[in-house]
């Protein structure tokens, strides 16, 4: 199957073979996929894969054969996307995400969207905290994981901006004591649904709940950018 001009991103790519690079892609029809992109690291085809960098905003042309595609051609699409410092660090965390709470050929055009749009607020210099904590609730919204937080989990009762509450992954909001480890106001959860937001305490408690839920849709493993990210808010 042939398919032509299909918006995408690359996600990580690895070398391949003596020349090539495997290459895993959000495509905005096919969701990711993964690419094999021959005779890209020779002299000769420096500006083919410039164009493969993460970030950048890209149409592939692609044959497809089994599990993974062939690289036809690649174009880029608008001016090149700069993502400095920590909005780098940020983008590959987006990356990382995708990949591994996404299954390869399970398209989720709403994911593609919510991808670029997080790419943009990063290089716009968008608060990064909030940025990452839209993104993440998109993603897992996108993939069949969305957040429950407008109700309680127990009794279906509207979440109240001034009870606090512990998040569990699988059923939701529940009322807690203030001081329970984890612990985050209904406020913030209501500001996260509103798509407002919090104040830097809520942000940090957000923070928190995210991880929890995204550690729990991996099986209880960590992320790699996780660490990453948090040594480079440790030394600021």
């Amino acid at each position: 199957m042939r398919i032509e001009q299909q918006p995408s991103y690359v996600l990580h790519a690895r070398p391949y073979r003596e020349t090539s690079l495997l290459l895993e892609c959000l495509t905005r029809d096919h969701g990711r996929i993964g690419v094999v992109a021959r005779g890209v690291r020779g002299e000769k085809a420096r500006l083919q894969r410039a164009q493969l960098e993460p970030f950048q905003p890209i149409a592939l042309d692609l044959m497809f054969r089994g599990e993974l595609a062939t690289l036809l051609n690649v174009e880029g699409v608008g001016a090149p996307q700069r993502l400095p410092g920590e909005a780098g660090l940020a983008g590959l965390y987006l990356n990382e995400l995708v990949v591994r709470l996404t299954g390869r050929q399970d398209p989720h055009p709403e994911l593609f969207e919510a991808y670029a749009r997080t790419l943009r607020r990063l290089a716009d210099a968008e608060p990064l905290a909030w940025t990452l904590r839209r993104f993440e609730r998109d993603l897992l919204e996108a993939v069949g994981y969305a957040l429950q937080l407008a109700f309680e989990a127990e009794s279906g009762e509207p979440v109240d901006e001034v009870q606090v509450y512990r998040y569990h992954a699988e059923m939701g909001p529940s009322p807690c004591r203030p001081g329970t480890a984890h612990a985050l106001r209904g406020h913030d959860l209501m500001a996260l649904a509103e798509d407002r937001m919090p104040d830097v305490a809520g942000l940090s408690a957000l923070r928190v709940m995210m991880r929890e839920v995204i550690r729990f849709h991996l099986g209880g493993s960590e992320l790699h950018a996780w660490h990453v990210l948090g040594g480079a808010m440790s030394r600021r």
